[in-house]
């Protein structure tokens, strides 16, 4: 029995020892799972992290590429237009250029007491005007202010400034003071 009862006090004074040493080593164990844990969350978040950045990085690059291709195209667009419109302007040395235009559609030549408007149609002048030579200064009644021009670019005119109008007198256009209706600048024998 003292055999039992020195292995019972071994075993008593191993498992007091062997107590700790299994509690720190599991303590151990699990101080090193939660470091892994801690570095494998920080290894995710560092990937989540570089993923968005590039995510971001080919967001702007796909955007600046949009913008550019938009600009290229507006510009192309510009460019076409531009050509367009100089093709289809009037030409002062082909006497025929007004032909073709549907503001004209309705246009069979000269009449006398009438006046043609592109896009209006022939309108009754008084007497005194019709075949009068315009001059700058001189004042355009206001009752033909009306017929103005719709594409001065067409006409290789500038844009009519603040107040002004190019109306269609006969067969030229006059730049008209609104307000007074005296002509600020013409342009002679159009058709």
């Amino acid at each position: 029995m003292r055999h039992l009862a020195r292995a019972a006090v071994v075993a008593l004074t191993m498992a007091t020892l062997a107590a700790p040493a299994i509690a720190e080593a599991q303590s151990r164990r699990d101080r090193d799972d939660r470091r892994e844990w801690r570095q494998d969350r920080r290894d995710d978040r560092r990937d989540y992290r570089r993923d968005r950045r590039e995510d971001r990085r080919d967001w702007r690059s796909d955007r600046r590429d949009d913008r550019r291709d938009w600009r290229e195209d507006r510009r192309d667009d510009r460019r076409d237009y531009r050509n367009h419109r100089r093709a289809d302007r009037w030409d002062r040395n082909n006497r025929d250029w007004w032909r073709g235009r549907s503001d004209f559609r309705d246009f069979r030549g000269h009449r006398r007491g009438y006046w043609y408007a592109p896009g209006y149609g022939y309108h009754r002048v008084e007497p005194r005007y019709y075949g009068y030579r315009w001059q700058r200064g001189s004042r355009l009644p206001s009752s033909y202010h009306r017929y103005y021009v719709r594409d001065p670019y067409y006409y290789g005119l500038r844009p009519a400034p603040r107040g002004y109008r190019w109306v269609h007198a006969d067969n030229d256009i006059l730049l008209v003071a609104l307000a007074t209706g005296v002509i600020a600048d013409l342009v002679l024998d159009i058709w």
